[in-house]
């Protein structure tokens, strides 16, 4: 096997780049790291480049593929485990393993430097708010405003960008549910770490070879309607189903979850619009949907070091002019603590807390008193 190119000292020992089919789901050389309970993602970029991320930092990897061919037959392979196709007429493929790793893959030479695989490893149960608070992603008074949004069953979405623990705040809020609530949870690809009672799952299937077979998540959050739902949970809101989930939570299902990708929580109405236009809804229509339909935002940001942390709680808020725009109640600025000691998290109340409050008090929930004597951002 050759060595990792660029005379970086290796971060890890080469390994074997046998992957005949008799390994079945196995990843070959790549096992060890997804073996590793601190490794989250495994990153292939051609045979001679393989990055992992640890403890939430990116690192090169010393492990190298014989060949292009040897990247090709393992993506190709992987896929063909989980049942989809991966060839050059289907050159790219989004797939969860049997162990629960989402396999993302694509072949050269649409992948410009060779086939490229991305493997993000599930966590082996889900974290809890305590466990998130001790890692540091939320601090208790976020936490406790959290268990507040849930009480009083207001629809909310979690937000963030790609890789800054959107699923897994998702699946603590959904854990901290009382267990007498039936979820039923809408889903792409089915990659939330959730164990409880009264859990329906549903998951979305690609069309087959003859492009027949398609179901999307706008038919499944329509079937779940049907379902008696406690809480319609949808994922990850990528496209038009944003339109239905809408829909459904201005139809009398409140409690709604849902996440989505989003730079700030200023810029969630933008890219809500931009969703909705894919259904063929007006700007004024989604602001409407959305004015009736979701009360709280909480997004999340990762830290130069890799930190995962919730930065700000938010509400929806229709101004004068028709918009609705997310105003920030609750932010988490970062504080740096004793040389030594783990970074802090303290909470300022922010402009929208006032209208957190009345939205809680309206349903017979209390802020936590912690939170209505916090400082001014």
């Amino acid at each position: 096997m050759s060595g990792r190119r660029g005379g970086a000292p290796p971060a890890e020992p080469a390994a074997s780049t046998d992957v005949g089919p008799a390994e079945g789901a196995s990843a070959g050389p790549l096992d060890p790291f997804l073996a590793d309970p601190h490794v989250t993602d495994v990153l292939v970029n051609g045979p001679d480049e393989v990055w992992v991320e640890r403890r939430g930092k990116l690192l090169r990897t010393s492990v190298a593929f014989a060949d292009e061919e040897s990247v090709r037959r393992l993506a190709v392979r992987l896929a063909a485990a989980a049942g989809r196709r991966l060839d050059a007429a289907m050159p790219f493929a989004d797939v969860m393993l049997r162990d629960g790793t989402r396999m993302h893959a694509v072949l050269a030479p649409t992948a410009v430097r060779g086939t490229c695989l991305s493997l993000r490893r599930p966590s082996r149960r889900p974290f809890t708010f305590d466990e998130l608070v001790l890692a540091g992603t939320i601090s208790p008074l976020v936490a406790a405003v959290l268990h507040a949004v849930l009480t009083a069953r207001l629809a909310a979405v979690v937000t963030g960008g790609t890789g800054t623990g959107k699923s897994t705040l998702l699946a603590a809020l959904l854990g901290a549910v009382r267990p007498t609530e039936r979820i039923v949870l809408v889903e792409d690809t089915a990659e939330l770490v959730v164990t409880r009672p009264g859990l329906v799952r549903l998951e979305a299937r690609p069309p087959n070879i003859e492009g027949a077979g398609e179901v999307t998540q706008r038919d499944l959050v329509r079937q779940a309607l049907r379902m008696r739902p406690d809480r319609l949970v949808v994922g990850e809101v990528r496209g038009p189903e944003v339109l239905d989930l809408l829909v459904a939570l201005n139809t009398g299902h409140e409690g709604g979850l849902s996440t989505v990708h989003a730079n700030d929580t200023r810029s969630v109405p933008t890219r809500l619009e931009a969703l909705a236009a894919l259904a063929g809804l007006s700007r004024a229509a989604l602001h409407s949907h959305v004015a009736a339909a979701l009360q709280a935002a909480v997004h999340l940001t990762r830290d130069p070091d890799g930190r995962r942390r919730v930065h700000a709680i938010g509400v929806f808020h229709r101004a004068s002019d028709g918009l609705v725009r997310v105003v920030p109640a609750l932010i988490t600025p970062p504080v740096a603590a004793g040389r030594h000691g783990p970074r802090r998290y303290d909470p300022v109340a922010a402009p929208g807390l006032p209208l957190l409050r009345r939205l809680l008090n309206a349903r017979g929930v209390a802020l936590p008193a912690s939170a209505l004597a916090g400082r001014s951002a």
